[in-house]
């Protein structure tokens, strides 16, 4: 199910195995949230080095429905993904009014975001509708309370998080994993109380959510750091939501195994695309005129085909292909800069890794942590 197989300090390199094959970790996956990664393939979705993908049961349970999945066998056949899927469970909808109406401790009131209906579910209908989509990995229903709220309602949110843990992991009957969730917000008791319940359930892993929300990096680094403290090392550490470069590595030298988040091709829609020295504005005025690629040592499609000037022609022209070839290159940027992590890990370099990247890989230190999932 998984075993480590290499650890420097806290970083770690293993193995996840699902009913769709083995999963190196630590790993990222693309959202998927409707079945899809953003404007890619499933082919060229791979060649970015995606080894897994998340996608979410709720709403895929209301479009294209359980039974359209059904008659496919499932959602890896329906999106014709032969990897690994993990299916979020719908908790982060509770931060969205958009989706949220009202829970209680039984479970949630949803609305419908392409009927405006309001459905409810409780933590069993939530496992029932994962398994039914199929998922390789299925995640328990959490309540996820909003940055910077009353620390009474955040303790709240965590024991309801507790409680539909423990009934989703008695509501699970198939062979497919389940992940818990653990919140606790930025308290350092609630998260630690939080990890610790959450561990002593024994599920499959156990993700950090809650996190990446506007606290900023140092707050969300040092609940990383409690959480962990409390987590089985023989679990799969999943920390929900993030995805940039320099987050990546100081979360997997903090112990994190998994992660999932839309930041790499929401940056890309939006100009944002990285390169060994940090991530560019491609639509600068700077680039229209160079005939460099984009990072001279990467080897995906968009690299070895165009160069800047071209890739700035299409942004500022507005050509819908430039967030295809935005989204290849950041994925792929990604997923290799993991893979070579893995590979430190096992040769026992991943400080002198991680210093060596940080050195030209420029970026914010500063910086607020946003949304960063689908």
């Amino acid at each position: 199910m998984f075993k480590l197989t290499s650890q420097e300090k806290n970083a770690r390199a293993g193995v996840l195995q699902t009913a769709h094959g083995s999963v190196a970790t630590p790993f990222f996956m693309p959202i998927a949230t409707k079945g899809t990664a953003k404007q890619l393939s499933p082919t060229e979705l791979e060649e970015t080095g995606a080894q897994a993908l998340i996608a979410n049961a709720f709403i895929l349970s209301l479009r294209p429905g359980l039974d359209t999945l059904a008659k496919h066998g499932g959602l890896h056949t329906f999106m014709q993904w032969n990897k690994s899927i993990f299916t979020d469970s719908g908790g982060f909808q509770i931060l969205s009014k958009s989706f949220l109406h009202k829970a209680n401790d039984k479970g949630v009131h949803f609305k419908n975001p392409y009927t405006g209906e309001r459905h409810f579910y409780t933590p069993e209908d939530i496992i029932a509708v994962q398994e039914q989509v199929g998922a390789d990995v299925l995640m328990t229903l959490d309540f996820v309370p909003h940055y910077n709220t009353a620390l009474d309602y955040i303790a709240a949110c965590t024991k309801k998080t507790h409680d539909w843990a423990a009934r989703c992991k008695k509501a699970h009957t198939t062979k497919q994993l389940l992940f818990g969730i653990c919140q606790g917000g930025t308290s350092p008791d609630l998260r630690k109380e939080s990890a610790s319940f959450i561990n002593s359930l024994d599920f499959d892993g156990i993700a950090l959510g809650g996190l990446c929300i506007g606290e900023g990096r140092d707050l969300m680094f040092d609940m990383i750091k409690i959480s962990t403290q409390e987590i089985s090392t023989e679990k799969p550490r999943y920390l929900m939501g993030v995805g940039s470069p320099e987050d990546l590595l100081e979360a997997i030298n903090l112990g994190i195994d998994c992660f999932d988040s839309r930041f790499p091709t929401m940056n890309a829609r939006h100009g944002g695309l990285f390169t060994a020295k940090g991530k560019i504005d491609i639509e600068k005025s700077i680039y229209k005129h160079d005939e460099t690629p984009l990072d001279e040592n990467c080897d995906c499609f968009v690299c070895k085909h165009f160069s800047k000037a071209f890739l700035h022609h299409l942004y500022k022209t507005y050509e819908p292909i430039r967030d295809r070839y935005g989204n290849i290159h950041n994925l792929h940027f990604i997923h290799n800069l993991l893979k070579e992590t893995r590979k430190a890990i096992k040769n026992n370099e991943f400080h002198t890794f991680k210093k060596e990247f940080y050195e030209t890989y420029k970026f914010n230190k500063d910086k607020k942590t946003t949304f960063t999932y689908a």
